[in-house]
């Protein structure tokens, strides 16, 4: 049933061993799961992730995964679901961006639910995450889904049934059907990113989430799933990349070199879509600049990704929905240059729909796409903002590398103050710290079960 990929991600899972991450690397998996931590109970009192919360609360399996947020218990696909939403929700968690842009750290949710369940260790949850990021962030280099209209989750079912199958144990076979169960059935549409965005829009990783866990526990029981998932006729290749995945670009793979890419990736200093990142570091440095002069028009020159997914659809121009709001380059601009901030708060409904915002998104900015902007991506996220003040004064900056980037990393105690600033008024002062340093000490810790207990809302 073999074919190159499944082979290669297969041998992979299966050979990696817990001890041979590096320090860095085991640091900065921690560094994501408190930051995936803090955004997701940040998250906690919004609509999806109430719904998913209260599907999930329907099914009580008391050693099961706990739900983030409050003590129920319930099967590890259902909390993958449910918790993944809430990690996903205000697309605040980290990003990669190449030919295929990624949310890594969607990965995250399934896999402590899996690892609770089964009881496993720190370290062993540690060496799935970083497992899973090596193989996602390899994909995106390898092919873009996005060019053939599919969405990027579906890397995202790769990685989580990678990662589960090395919690799981699992043989090379049952490590291929597990890959081929998640991937064959479950393709998703880049519908889900098209014009206004609804709820689905923070819910697409979870689902891909729940399908590739309960495919690798499927595959634990013995199921088989279809052969050639990759590279048959019918295959992930033939439609969704239309083209073989370029294997140059698995290298650390084949030659089985522990795994490293997660350093490759970026912590979000902001809850926006990751191609304004930088645009809200440009029109914040503006309005200090601007020290309360009124402002007359903004424009704003961006590149090819950024215009294509967050600029060019009609409804960013009008947003109506957080899920549009955070999507919109133009209204994220306009809100940091009006507030002189960029919080969850930005997109509430009132703000969104602020008749000043919107007629001066209607009236006064203009945007572009810029050739030579669009030749300093991916390896930057080029933004330029320039703004005409009321007192004659023309302010331009350009951010190519925003906080957070990889060449531009938050530093811990970043990582920590936004952690701490998601958390408040969900967990208590020192909830909150019993947290924060249980998962700093998480390759110490013999039992994963006990993590998500002191995340409780309060």
């Amino acid at each position: 049933m073999s074919d190159r990929f499944s082979q290669l991600i297969a041998d992979y899972v299966t050979t990696l061993d817990d001890s041979a991450l590096a320090p860095e690397v085991v640091h900065e998996v921690k560094r994501r799961a408190l930051d995936s931590l803090g955004v997701g109970l940040a998250a906690f009192e919004d609509d999806a992730p109430r719904i998913a919360r209260a599907l999930a609360r329907q099914v009580l399996l008391p050693d099961g995964a706990t739900l983030l947020g409050i003590t129920h218990r319930t099967t590890p696909d259902l909390a993958a679901f449910a918790n993944g939403v809430l990690v996903r929700y205000l697309d605040y968690n980290d990003t990669y961006l190449s030919l295929e842009p990624l949310h890594p750290s969607d990965v995250i949710p399934a896999l402590l639910a899996l690892a609770e369940t089964r009881h496993s260790s720190g370290r062993a949850l540690i060496t799935a995450i970083a497992l899973a990021y090596e193989i996602g962030v390899n994909l995106c280099d390898a092919a873009s889904l996005r060019q053939h209209k599919w969405d990027h989750v579906n890397y995202i079912a790769i990685m989580v049934a990678a990662g589960a199958a090395k919690l799981l144990g699992l043989t090379r076979a049952q490590t291929e059907h597990a890959l081929a169960i998640a991937t064959v059935p479950h393709a998703a549409m880049r519908q889900t990113r098209a014009g206004e965005l609804s709820m689905w829009k923070g819910a697409a990783a979870a689902n891909a989430s729940r399908n590739a866990l309960f495919a690798a526990l499927l595959a634990e029981q013995g199921m088989t799933g279809p052969f050639q998932p990759f590279e048959g006729e019918m295959g992930f290749c033939a439609l969704l990349t239309h083209a073989p995945f370029d294997f140059t670009k698995f290298a650390s793979l084949a030659q089985h070199q522990p795994p490293r890419r997660i350093l490759d990736t970026y912590i979000k200093k902001y809850p926006v879509e990751y191609h304004a990142q930088s645009a809200v570091d440009a029109a914040l440095e503006i309005h200090s600049e601007a020290r309360g002069a009124a402002i007359v028009s903004v424009h704003i020159d961006t590149f090819k990704a950024s215009y294509d997914i967050i600029a060019k659809d009609p409804e960013k121009w009008r947003p109506q929905t957080r899920e549009t709001a955070d999507h919109s380059l133009q209204y994220i601009t306009i809100v940091a240059l009006e507030d002189g901030a960029l919080t969850a708060q930005s997109f509430d409904l009132a703000r969104i729909r602020s008749p000043r915002t919107q007629e001066f998104l209607a009236r006064h900015t203009t945007l572009a796409e810029k050739p030579e902007l669009t030749a300093g991506y991916p390896d930057g996220i080029p933004n330029t903002i320039t703004v005409t003040l009321s007192d004659g004064r023309v302010l331009s900056r350009t951010v190519r590398y925003p906080r957070g980037h990889a060449r531009n990393p938050m530093t811990d105690d970043e990582v920590i103050a936004k952690f701490e600033t998601n958390v408040a008024g969900r967990l208590a002062r020192d909830q909150a710290r019993a947290l924060r340093d249980a998962v700093w000490n998480l390759d110490a810790c013999a039992d994963v079960a006990t993590l998500l207990p002191l995340c409780v809302v309060s």
